[in-house]
């Protein structure tokens, strides 16, 4: 199918991902060639080139644009989903670490504010509040093997504040953590 230059550059303007796949462009004075919906600033149309496949603007020196990457074979590449699963998999494995929203956006390198707003509008809470529901599934599973105390394992879980730990555990589980813990080993012992 081919379209006309004055369509493409429309699409462009608009970042609109129905043109994904089917058409990509170039900006000669960066040297880097996007897919339509790219969110980048817009480039001045005379800078602009036009390919049908990512292999010629490759072959024409132009190098894939590091935030809609055209060179992925996907139609729809959606970055906003790859820093909500990179801080997803950063607070699944180092939930003990004292995490703030400042750390964790200079760590994903996308700004405090928008990690913030994008992880909520994806996940429905908060990074912290995602990263307490961690923290209190594995204080959980410590307080049902039984050999720590619930101060050790607030520690241990990540939470530098006990009352914080108590409000948190208690608004998950419903329980506190040493009734939980209780709870549990009613449970084992009627068994």
């Amino acid at each position: 199918m081919k379209m006309r230059p004055e369509a493409m550059w429309e699409a462009v303007v608009r970042c609109d991902g129905r043109y994904d796949g089917l058409f990509y462009y170039a900006v000669r004075t960066t040297g880097i060639f996007c897919r339509p919906s790219c969110r980048s600033k817009t480039p001045r149309r005379e800078n602009v080139e036009f390919f049908f496949d990512r292999e010629e603007a490759l072959r024409k020196g132009y190098k894939p644009c590091k935030r809609c990457r055209p060179d992925l074979h996907t139609s729809t590449y959606d970055p906003n989903r790859e820093w909500i699963r990179e801080v997803k998999n950063i607070l699944a494995r180092e939930y003990d670490k004292p995490w703030t929203l400042q750390r964790l956006s200079e760590r994903i390198g996308i700004s405090p504010h928008h990690l913030q707003r994008l992880f909520k509008k994806e996940t429905g809470v908060s990074p912290k509040r995602f990263l307490e529901r961690i923290r209190v599934q594995q204080a959980k599973r410590l307080l049902r093997s039984g050999n720590q105390n619930v101060t050790e394992i607030c520690y241990a879980v990540g939470f530098s504040d006990p009352s914080r730990f108590y409000k948190v555990f208690r608004e998950e589980t419903g329980f506190s953590p040493s009734a939980f813990r209780r709870r549990k080993n009613d449970e084992c012992s009627a068994e």
